[in-house]
């Protein structure tokens, strides 16, 4: 078997996905994207496909050490996303060909299905307690929400009471035993965020997510350290070798690597791996479309240290387009009492609607992710 293609399809909301064809008539799916650098990541791609084209799509671990290893600058949101997406799609053939589940070709499931969580509010919390009853009543009984918006590396206590207010108007709205994550998303510094971490800990959270960026790992330390909820962080480290200090330093109860970022399954089977060395969880970082929740769920099969996946379906990002308009078998993802099934089709179980795929793409996106700006003109986080 030869790899004859990689074919890339820019398509709404803001996703990208690669399409890898044989000589034997056997494709594969992935999903390589950054959110905001689709147009970036897809030349990568192609890049790659100068090497991969003419070459035995079977050769996964070969294949993924020369595209990480052989380029000589490695690493990156690039680079580790272009990565990513051609490993799922290299999985997918695989499963395909031999009419099996990926999760069967590393080792067997160790779950039948995993616990899923839903977004509320936007990128700007509001109505979140409304969004969180909703969400409960869809059978869900997990929920994740910004916390914050922006925040000055310090701050007025406005914007604490503010953040803390909202989380107590959910945690009234849905009781005391749904989960509820929270998730900073980079925007707070550490002097911010040591506050806004104490002032949140009556709130019982699931885990709070990115309290600080990842990058900042001295504070990361230091607030892992001192609080009692889990502090979760991953979705902007890429590698194995990114996340080896995170373990080293007790910086995170939970890691949040993303298989659209860092490296496909192969990656992130070895960075779960690690975390489980360390006591760990894993809760895979997955506000994208049905491939790579798809390649997640192949993951989380065969991670014992799994415990909640993310997904897309009805999230403020997806505007034209949703998580299950591209698959064909629509009921791939099964949610019943806030869990989703394991999918059992041959590679990563989801079959993609080409056809659509083709007539979207002609629409395709320019996605870009908002720039916002403090009271005083300086850039802030998003």
């Amino acid at each position: 078997m030869k790899i004859t293609a990689l074919k890339t399809y820019i398509v709404p909301p803001r996703w990208l996905f690669l399409k890898i064809e044989t000589d034997e008539g056997v494709s594969g799916w992935g999903e390589p994207v950054i959110e905001g650098r689709a147009l970036t990541v897809e030349a990568a791609v192609h890049e790659f496909a100068d090497y991969l084209v003419g070459k035995d799509p079977r050769l996964i671990e070969d294949h993924w050490n020369v595209m990480y290893r052989g380029g000589f600058y490695r690493g990156g949101p690039i680079l580790m996303s272009a990565i990513a997406g051609i490993d799922q799609a290299l999985w997918d053939i695989k499963g395909r060909a031999l009419g099996v589940p990926v999760h069967e070709l590393l080792g067997g499931r160790c779950r039948d299905r995993i616990k899923v969580y839903s977004w509320i509010g936007g990128d700007r919390p509001s109505e979140v307690a409304a969004g969180a009853k909703d969400v409960v009543e869809r059978g869900f009984s997990a929920l994740k929400m910004n916390g914050t918006e922006e925040l000055q590396i310090v701050d007025s206590y406005d914007k604490i009471d503010a953040a803390v207010e909202r989380v107590a108007t959910v945690r009234e709205a849905v009781g005391p035993h749904i989960g509820i994550a929270v998730d900073f998303h980079g925007r707070v510094h550490r002097p911010m965020a040591r506050i806004l971490v104490k002032e949140l800990e009556p709130y019982r959270l699931m885990f709070i997510e990115e309290p600080v960026l990842s990058e900042s790992r001295e504070a990361l330390k230091e607030i892992a350290a001192c609080s009692p909820v889990p502090i979760a962080l991953g979705e902007r480290l890429y590698s194995r070798w990114d996340f080896k200090s995170v373990f080293e330093e007790a910086a995170a109860d939970i890691i949040q690597p993303d298989l659209s970022h860092a490296g496909g399954i192969t990656e992130c089977r070895k960075i779960a791996a690690m975390a489980e060395a360390y006591d760990v969880a894993v809760a895979p970082h997955c506000p994208l479309g049905p491939i790579a929740l798809a390649a997640c769920l192949q993951l989380d099969a065969v991670t014992y240290n799994a415990f909640i996946q993310e997904q897309s379906l009805g999230i403020h990002y997806n505007k034209g387009n949703d998580l299950i308009d591209y698959a064909k078998n629509k009921d791939v993802f099964r949610y019943e009492d806030g869990f989703v099934a394991i999918p059992q089709g041959p590679g990563l179980g989801v079959d993609v609607d080409e056809d659509y795929v083709k007539e979207r793409a002609r629409k395709g996106h320019r996605w870009r992710n908002p720039i916002w700006r403090h009271a005083d003109g300086s850039l802030a986080e998003w």
